[in-house]
């Protein structure tokens, strides 16, 4: 059987790690190209049933991306490259709008120019809803949009250029709205990771109170675990229906205050916050709970790991990271 031929932007980052684990896992013999500005760290014995090649890529380039694109002829390609900090996007909002609107338009171009018959899942964001009233909560994929935040407007934009080449030009497209996912290995530029980074920190160093910096911990999201987010990015690149969008969600909202009691907990510390004015966004969503009816129904898929056992897992990526010092937590 001929291999299945898959292209990944942002193959260096968080999502792309699991996702190609859980590509490895299916025991299907594949070929990835993964395009970042960086090269990821893979041990060869890793991912035994894909032949795997990574390029450092600037996307921007879309001369560069057009001949990739027409050599390799992909079957599937997962656009994961983005800005994904939407306070990255209040400091830098130029930048932040060019990778997550251009980069995808130079993919798409290349696609319709080149003929080339692939499937598209273009990742967009929960934050394209905006703020959303409580009653209105979870929200599903009929919602109106409308972003708050230069990184939400370029997610939208994003969204509108997959319509339009789905629509007008053919292009076998897929969206999601992935809302907040979180798990071992994530960057401490996130928030929980953030969080579970300083409190891991202070209980190596012996301290009998944790104290931690953050900003609005009133705020509730819907927490995903990221190994639950890449199978449905695989079920939907493999069966989602062409031009549909889904809400990729756990369907349950968790305030941070909440997560920080639940770290507590789990590590036996009482911790106390510290608000950090820097950290405050100029307008933030207040609560954003998604509905994830959609996929279950006409995908097949479920959530399997529970937010506890994500949290656990994400201490334990910290203990080891930070140093070998601090026990293991108990498992219960």
């Amino acid at each position: 059987m001929k291999k299945k031929k898959y292209l990944i932007t942002g193959s260096a980052g968080f999502v792309s790690k699991y996702f190609l684990h859980y590509l490895n896992s299916l025991k299907k013999h594949s070929s990835v190209l993964g395009l970042d500005m960086d090269l990821p760290a893979y041990k060869k014995n890793e991912l035994n049933y894909l032949d795997v090649v990574f390029k450092r890529v600037n996307l921007l380039d879309d001369k560069k991306v057009a001949k990739i694109i027409d050599d390799l002829r992909p079957d599937y390609i997962l656009h994961l490259a983005s800005c994904s900090s939407v306070a990255y996007s209040w400091q830098y909002p130029n930048v932040s709008f060019q990778n997550n609107t251009n980069i995808f338009l130079n993919i798409v171009e290349a696609v319709r120019n080149c003929g080339v018959k692939t499937r598209i899942l273009s990742v967009g964001s929960s934050e394209e809803y905006g703020n959303v009233h409580m009653n209105k909560a979870p929200i599903t994929e009929e919602c109106r949009l409308l972003p708050i935040s230069p990184y939400a407007v370029a997610r939208v934009a994003q969204e509108m250029l997959s319509r339009v080449y789905a629509e007008s030009f053919g292009l076998d497209i897929i969206m999601t709205r992935s809302f907040n996912h979180i798990g071992p290995g994530q960057k401490d530029a996130f928030v929980v990771s953030s969080l579970v980074k300083q409190i891991v920190k202070s209980k190596q160093e012996h301290k009998s109170r944790v104290i931690i910096k953050a900003g609005d911990i009133s705020i509730v999201r819907d927490f995903l675990d990221v190994r639950d987010v890449v199978r449905a990015y695989y079920l939907l690149l493999i069966n989602g229906v062409k031009g549909e969008t889904y809400n990729v969600c756990g369907g349950r909202g968790y305030s941070i205050s909440d997560l920080i009691d639940r770290i507590s907990k789990i590590i036996g510390l009482p911790i106390t916050v510290e608000q950090d004015p820097k950290l405050i966004r100029p307008n933030d969503n207040k609560i954003i709970v998604g509905s994830n009816e959609k996929l279950k129904k006409e995908l097949g898929w479920a959530q399997e790991i529970e937010i506890n056992d994500t949290l656990r897992d994400m201490i334990d990526y910290w203990e080891t990271a930070i140093g070998p010092e601090f026990s293991r937590v108990e498992r219960s």
